[in-house]
């Protein structure tokens, strides 16, 4: 399969895409600055021969800026902006599969959730433009196409700049390694579309659907902080 891969130089590119050249697959990497994903006619030339769009790309702002709502501007275009020129490209020239990792925080604080929970009301700002660009894959998805949601616990781990979970994002039970998310990246080029958590072993969020449909396995359990 013919990969484009937005943000391949991030920390999930770099988790993934050794994966997926593994299992045979063919990459096109992207990198911060090789490839304008505002621009729709480049984005229409870079998906143009493509089987599948893997859209990583971020800007998460660095710990001390995150309490900054305009720290975080670029990565929500990234993902309201810039998701559906991708899927408009995908679309147009036949590619089969979208793949885009959301994130976990879209549930309720409390309770257990899975893919069938409604999502909190009000949604927590930071996942506003996450759900955006959730609705531009579903938009993709239809017959032949398949459009894939990883909505992904909070990322700790090599590259992550964290080496565990903070505590007032464990507490909300969903957490996940670096390593694992690379994996299930991997594997949503081979599973149905639709929405899966990835979460590790023993969140109060679900990762049960990802886990039927697929060989996916978190390496890694539960923070303990999520699960007193």
């Amino acid at each position: 399969m013919k990969l484009l891969i937005t943000g391949g130089t991030g920390v999930l590119g770099r988790a993934s895409i050794p994966l997926l050249r593994e299992a045979g697959h063919e990459i096109d990497a992207r990198g911060r600055g090789e490839l304008d994903l505002f621009d729709p006619e480049s984005v229409r030339a870079a998906v143009e021969d493509k089987d599948a769009v893997m859209h990583l790309a971020t800007r998460i702002p660095p710990k001390a800026e995150q309490g900054n709502p305009e720290a975080w501007i670029e990565n929500d275009r990234l993902r309201a902006e810039a998701t559906p020129i991708l899927v408009d490209a995908a679309l147009e020239t036949g590619v089969e599969r979208f793949v885009f990792p959301s994130n976990a925080f879209v549930y309720p604080p409390d309770g257990p959730a899975d893919e069938s929970t409604p999502l909190a009301s009000p949604l927590p700002e930071f996942s506003r433009s996450a759900v955006a660009a959730e609705r531009e894959v579903v938009r993709f998805s239809g017959p032949s196409r398949d459009g894939v949601i990883l909505r992904l616990g909070l990322l700790y781990g090599p590259g992550t700049g964290s080496d565990a979970p903070a505590e007032r994002f464990a507490s909300f039970g969903a957490t996940l390694r670096i390593e694992d998310a690379g994996s299930a990246l991997a594997a949503a080029l081979k599973i149905p579309a639709g929405i899966y958590n990835v979460v590790s072993d023993g969140e109060r969020i679900s990762n049960r659907r990802l886990k039927e449909v697929s060989d996916w396995h978190p390496e890694h359990v539960g923070s303990p902080v999520a699960n007193p």
